[in-house]
């Protein structure tokens, strides 16, 4: 398991019952019993693949964990429907749990980042009785509302998710995948590098400027952008669905009376960097009250692609606060 060499996991390719194809690294630990090792499901946000989770799966499986990161739907190996309908959480979290029957796993710890983040936090509510712990990175948990609210209101009140109104419509699928190299770049810039396109209409400004874009460094070797940019280039319309799901998801969770609170005897982690620009104070303050057993860190100086420019510590910091759960292995 060489982060450096994406060929040097375990990878699978399986139909779920839900239909859908996906491609999944999965790493089990040595001796591996599915009584005695918890099964990590660690899902991955935008524009990320399974290879996000490179520099923890390794060091999680010798801690004894099984660990299994998908290309969630619409990325590298895994089916990439074209209607934006089949994006929504629900659908995504019926994936999740289709993927644990396939692997005859009743339950795990669900870590999530960004996209990732959001969507096991909603697996927590369509799915409760499947999961050990959650841990959600760099997005905070936030409730169902009960009232539908259009993107572009969103980013009126939270300017910082301005950039999500360009991702919702589907120009920018085409727009971006024309000039994917620089928006990789721009993505995983460094955090003091201040490139900002989260405030509404900066990146499609930074995107179509024909002006090369300056970003001195990247968080990422050229290698692993190359291997980013070989991925994602086979189409950004996946990708960017998720951000054309509100109004699907919004409807499925009031048809389902989805609950605001997740369950009190879940064990809950939230990590973020205090230099990211999509966790605010206030949405992170405000996530506490429906969540029981809330624990959280700040990593101070750090941006949003916490696996990589935090790689240690959240290797660390994860593993260490599951085997504190239970005073030792995590166990199912």
């Amino acid at each position: 398991m060489n982060p450096q060499d994406p060929a040097s996991f375990n990878h699978r390719t399986e139909k779920l019952s839900t239909g859908r194809v996906y491609h999944f690294v999965d790493q089990l630990p040595e001796g591996y019993h599915p009584k005695r090792n918890a099964t990590l499901l660690c899902v991955h946000g935008f524009p990320d693949l399974w290879y996000g989770w490179r520099h923890q799966i390794g060091p999680w499986v010798r801690r004894g964990c099984r660990v299994v990161v998908p290309d969630m739907l619409g990325y590298g190996g895994t089916s990439k429907p074209t209607d934006a309908a089949e994006y929504s959480t629900k659908k995504l979290c019926a994936d999740l749990a289709a993927l644990l029957d396939l692997l005859e796993i009743k339950r795990a710890v669900l870590i999530g980042h960004d996209w990732g983040a959001f969507t096991v936090g909603r697996f927590a509510l369509w799915h409760p009785d499947r999961l050990l712990a959650l841990v959600m990175l760099s997005v905070p948990y936030t409730p169902p509302s009960r009232v539908y609210i259009p993107v572009e209101e969103v980013a009126q009140r939270a300017p910082n998710l301005g950039y999500q109104v360009y991702f919702a419509n589907p120009k920018s699928s085409l727009e971006i995948l024309a000039h994917l190299k620089k928006f990789l770049l721009l993505t995983f810039s460094p955090t003091l590098v201040k490139v900002d396109y989260t405030k509404l209409g900066s990146l499609q400004k930074l995107l179509l400027n024909d002006s090369d874009v300056k970003v001195p460094t990247s968080i990422l070797t050229e290698q692993e952008l190359n291997f980013y940019y070989s991925e994602l280039r086979k189409g950004m319309f996946g990708p960017l669905n998720y951000y054309r799901t509100a109004k699907f998801r919004h409807d499925e969770e009031l048809a389902a009376d989805l609950p605001a609170n997740l369950s009190s005897d879940l064990p809950f982690l939230f990590i973020w960097g205090t230099k990211d620009a999509t966790a605010t104070p206030f949405v992170i303050n405000k996530s506490r009250k429906f969540i029981d057993r809330y624990q959280d860190i700040a990593l101070e100086g750090r941006g949003h692609w916490l696996m990589v420019e935090a790689k240690d510590e959240i290797t660390s910091t994860v593993i260490d606060w599951l085997e504190g759960l239970t005073s030792s292995r995590p166990k199912l």
